[in-house]
């Protein structure tokens, strides 16, 4: 009997965790899920005769060794800096891999020791990165072998509130991993735009926002993401005069986000005790302790609270709320903020989210000029079946089902930019309700 390893039950596992539960049903296979939360996991795997919860330290050497032995692939969704201890033991007990996070660093110097071993380590598996890197490289691929030259690439992609159950001044409810909101941003950008290198501070991300005017969903903007010119090559396009990736927001989010950075509320160098202390006395605690190195945040903290234009947009994230308490210990300023939204924000049980991705590329072919745009999106059920959760679940428990089928047969180190992978899992996608809609035009 083949054997999947899933480790981490979060907000974006549910939706694989129901797959695989299908999957196990299908092939008579059997399914582990584990998590340091057993009665979450617990809930989520529900009875399945196949498919089995278990509560989890994952530091436990002993308790992870034990399960990863005993599989035949292994699927992390845990957070990034906990793949590598992962990785090491599926090396080490020559299991494959798969993950939706970035390739980590230390994991991609075990490259060489991965492919010798004949295994499969598979990063970006998720949505963004994952979905882009698939149908992107699809796309490319496509015109190129029409004799096409790419000449522009910009790929966007947001998790997002759908416009259904968008009923806040921030236009934004958290339907995926709360510390990636509020780190969004953090390590700056950088791409090229028209021949030029362009570089972004932290300070300077929100402060960029551009619209996206061909999206099918109007009054949306898009800031750039993290390091776009790392792709350059893996997607043969270093010679593209644009080479963007970037995130997708509603309009009103960005300048109000960029206040928050200003303000210092995503801040780890500021701490304070959190036991007994309200939200509205945070954020008062927080504006004078940082009005020590900021001369006029107390007066900034004073006039936006009395602004009838920001009263709204305050109150969402607990501006006034004396009577909603942290009670945490000591925590950063980003620990308390994350904290705050996720209460504040947090989907209504028949929300929906949205995802929404768009590829716009610009290329030559027999001497005229095309624009491509390709645009996925993707609306969930509830808040618990979320469209987030179908878009980074599915990619990862299709590839463990073409892997344990022996369909997928690269090895080695990689993330889903291979024609076989790509052209496999597509099509698997599609008929779950993940596809693109696509238009090109001359320009």
């Amino acid at each position: 009997m083949k054997k999947i390893l899933l480790f981490g039950a979060g907000k974006s596992a549910t939706v694989l965790i129901e797959y695989l539960k299908k999957i196990a049903t299908k092939y008579q296979w059997a399914v582990t899920v584990a998590d340091a939360n057993a009665a979450i996991v617990a809930e989520k795997v529900g009875q399945h005769a196949l498919v089995k919860a278990v509560g989890i330290d994952i530091n436990n050497s002993l308790q992870r060794i034990l399960l990863i032995q005993q599989a035949d692939v292994v699927i992390s969704m845990l957070p990034p800096a906990l793949h590598f201890i992962v990785a090491k033991d599926c090396l080490e007990w020559n299991k494959h891999l798969l993950t939706a996070s970035y390739v980590d660093p230390a994991i991609k110097e075990m490259d060489k020791n991965i492919a010798a071993k004949g295994l499969l380590f598979l990063c970006e598996m998720g949505l963004d990165p994952g979905i882009d890197h698939m149908s992107a490289m699809k796309i490319i691929h496509d015109i190129q072998q029409k004799g096409g030259v790419i000449t522009g690439f910009q790929s966007h992609c947001g998790g997002l509130v759908a416009p259904e159950s968008d009923d806040t001044f921030w236009h934004y409810k958290i339907s995926w991993n709360p510390r990636n909101v509020i780190m969004a941003g953090k390590s700056g950008a950088v791409y090229k735009e028209d021949n030029k290198i362009i570089h972004l501070d932290y300070a300077s991300v929100f402060a960029n926002c551009s619209s996206l005017g061909n999206a099918s969903i109007p009054n949306l903007v898009y800031y750039p993401n993290r390091d776009s010119l790392h792709y350059m090559e893996i997607y043969g396009l270093t010679n593209a005069a644009t080479f963007k990736r970037t995130t997708i927001r509603y309009n009103t989010f960005c300048k109000k986000w960029q206040w928050i950075i200003q303000s210092k509320l995503t801040s780890e160098d500021y701490s304070y005790d959190t036991n007994g202390l309200s939200f509205a006395a945070f954020y008062e605690k927080h504006f004078t302790a940082i009005a020590q190195s900021d001369v006029g945040t107390t007066n900034q903290y004073l006039t936006i609270s009395q602004s009838p234009k920001m009263h709204q947009c305050i109150k969402e994230i607990g501006w006034f709320d004396d009577h909603l308490f942290i009670n945490k210990g000591k925590c950063t300023a980003a620990e308390i903020f994350q904290f705050i939204l996720e209460v504040k924000w947090a989907m209504h049980e028949d929300d929906k989210d949205m995802v929404l991705m768009l590829h716009e590329i610009e290329y030559i072919l027999n001497n005229k000029k095309y624009h491509h745009q390709a645009e996925l999106k993707v609306i969930g059920e509830n808040a618990t079946h979320t469209a987030m959760a179908k878009t980074v679940g599915l990619p990862l428990g299709i590839a463990a089902t073409l892997l344990l089928n022996n369909q997928l047969t690269v090895k080695g180190l990689q993330i889903p930019t291979h024609p076989q992978i790509y052209n496999l899992v597509l099509p698997l996608l599609a008929e779950q309700g993940v596809a693109f809609s696509s238009i090109t035009h001359a320009i």
